[in-house]
């Protein structure tokens, strides 16, 4: 019997799903994004005039925010103001009409707006929603304004991060924001599964502080088990080494072992046989408390070659080594090429605009559209759930203000 396969493209995964997105920054907004991806009508409400705030965040492209472009592709807007009373009705409009409303708000902004999850309920009984904030609805958090940097250094990223001798470091990539839009969609993707069984309304919450612990999750059960945490490392490994990156007569490069055959194998390919035996070096164990001076030795011979004669040399043995590359060098690579992660946006407003595909889209199959233009869908946004023209007139005279309200 032959076994037949039914497969579904990623694009149209969710085909007919509606969410609303009344996130700014980028956690929420990314959630939306990958439920947009992924084939779901996003639309995103924004307020009038400025817009969510990443419009206003350099570097631009054509004169238009990156930031924005990233996580605002394949998606609608609305520009809407949330303060009047034609906006909220509007909003409680749309949100009838969806399966998904994800909000940035501050705790307790949504509510005095009219717009909280007793608000959106009554207009949808059947709703999924996510609110995503920094440090949660309790006491201790609701009041705290919070970013990505602010909860690296609240949990501890930070102070372990950066050169031994130096001072804490945030991490480049903003991986708190990007990682809790990466779990409030997961989290949409259960609720929805929940819903279709219980046909009950779904509340979400995604938290910068969460994610930032949970980024944390072994060195937080290292320290709940021993007392002791790591200080910073620089390019090093806690658990393995050595394991860091090493100079070489023209760049770094980064090696990774992480067994005792790994370092037998590194010291027979580098040269001196000899430390794979020493007593200070012979386990791991061993060479961690005695990092330093090995990372010291080991450096001596890395020194006498250029970068590409040992990435050659140590690769060959089966050791994992590799180039430590700048932007421009990792985007020229050929694996990266490769990968085809990188493609041209559809035709928009910019004529040369590329975007990143999500590395989950291995058909790398969703559209590319550009992010749109504030307000570029208000009229027909609300057309389609039912707007008469004098409604739609009412609601676009009624988002004339300039200040919006507080987000996350």
């Amino acid at each position: 019997m032959t076994e037949r396969v039914c497969l579904v493209h990623f694009h149209e995964t969710y085909a007919g799903l509606r969410v609303l997105d009344l996130s700014e920054n980028i956690a929420g907004p990314l959630a939306c994004l990958i439920l947009a991806d992924m084939g779901a009508d996003v639309v995103k409400i924004e307020r009038p005039v400025h817009g969510d705030a990443t419009r206003s965040l350099p570097p631009y492209w054509a004169g238009e925010a990156t930031v924005f472009h990233t996580v605002n592709r394949n998606k609608r807007s609305a520009a809407i103001d949330l303060k009047s009373g034609a906006g909220r009705d509007a909003v409680l409009r749309l949100a009838a009409s969806a399966d998904v409303v994800v909000e940035s708000f501050r705790p307790g902004v949504a509510s005095r707006l009219g717009l909280g999850f007793e608000e959106m309920t009554n207009a949808n009984p059947a709703l999924v929603h996510v609110s995503v904030n920094a440090f949660g609805t309790g006491p201790l958090g609701h009041d705290r304004p919070g970013y990505d940097a602010l909860v690296q250094a609240f949990t501890g990223i930070m102070e372990m991060t950066g050169e031994p001798d130096g001072g804490p470091v945030r991490a480049a990539p903003s991986v708190i924001d990007i990682s809790t839009g990466l779990w409030a969609a997961l989290a949409v993707q259960g609720a929805l599964v929940r819903r279709e069984k219980s046909g009950e309304a779904q509340k979400i919450e995604a938290t910068l502080i969460d994610t930032g612990l949970f980024m944390m999750c072994h060195q937080i059960i290292g320290y709940l088990g021993t007392g002791t945490f790591p200080g910073r490392l620089g390019s090093a490994a806690p658990s393995a080494a050595p394991y860091q990156i090493f100079s070489t007569s023209d760049r770094p490069i980064m090696i990774a072992t992480s067994t005792d055959r790994m370092f037998t194998t590194l010291c027979r390919t580098l040269g001196p046989v000899e430390l794979a035996t020493d007593a200070r070096f012979v386990t791991m164990d061993r060479r961690l408390a005695n990092r330093d001076e090995l990372a010291a030795l080991l450096q001596e011979i890395l020194v006498t070659k250029g970068s590409g004669e040992w990435l050659d040399i140590i690769s060959a043995a089966g050791i994992p080594v590799g180039p430590v590359n700048d932007l421009a060098e990792t985007l020229a690579h050929p694996l990266t090429l490769e990968r085809n992660m990188i493609a041209p946006a559809d035709e928009g407003r910019i004529a040369d605009l590329l975007q990143i595909h999500l590395p989950m889209d291995g058909e790398r199959s969703a559209s590319r559209r550009q992010a749109p233009a504030l307000g570029e869908h208000t009229e027909t946004v609300l057309a389609e759930v039912g707007f008469t023209p004098d409604e739609v007139a009412a609601v676009i005279q009624a988002s004339a203000r300039t200040k919006g309200p507080e987000v996350a």
